[in-house]
């Protein structure tokens, strides 16, 4: 019980008037959960559809995945620095990212479809964190959920951590799911 009040003070709810009386906000609820190709995003899209999504079913849900931008010069020549890939190379790429981010996000409307959940879709581009914090803004969301990978602190410190750096720089609440202990990290 105490998470579903923690969500609804993130939308407004149990706001009073000047005389002291209740007032509803008529706001609903705006989840932005992200995924990617890990179970790990799955399952906190699915936490987050079992226990934030069903408490507030005025919620609007939306399920973002960020990818990566396509570099116009990808390989490097020993004797002379970074060359630049062929259009051709480059809008294989591009096909190949575009399908990648079609699938796991199919995936994703998918398990809201099982759990008869209307979600919307988007696809953002660039470095994830940045990606996601400016979609935060854009869509407006009240609360962004998303997996941890559950990195160790060396690898978190080499590779970065996209949930660490949203608890922070996000201008909405950040809801972390850890990994089940039955699955490995």
């Amino acid at each position: 019980m105490e998470d579903t009040a923690a969500v609804s003070g993130a939308h407004g709810a149990g706001a009073e008037d000047g005389a002291g009386r209740a007032v509803t906000s008529t706001k609903a609820l705006k989840v932005m959960a992200a995924v990617d190709a890990s179970e790990e995003s799955l399952q906190a899209l699915s936490w987050a559809l079992d226990n934030v999504v069903r408490c507030h079913p005025d919620a609007a849900l939306v399920v973002v995945h960020a990818q990566h931008a396509i570099d116009h010069f990808v390989y490097p020549i020993a004797a002379h620095g970074l060359a630049y890939a062929p259009p051709s190379a480059v809008e294989s790429m591009r096909k190949e990212q575009e399908e990648n981010s079609r699938r796991i996000l199919a995936r994703a409307l998918d398990m809201c479809k099982e759990r008869q959940v209307d979600a919307t879709a988007a696809v953002v581009e660039g470095d994830a964190k940045e990606a996601i914090c400016q979609a935060v803004e854009r869509f407006q969301a009240g609360l962004l959920v998303l997996g941890s990978r559950g990195l160790g602190k060396i690898k978190r410190a080499f590779l970065g951590s996209v949930s660490d750096y949203l608890s922070h720089h996000a201008c909405c609440p950040v809801l972390v799911v850890k990994p089940t202990k039955a699955q490995p990290k």
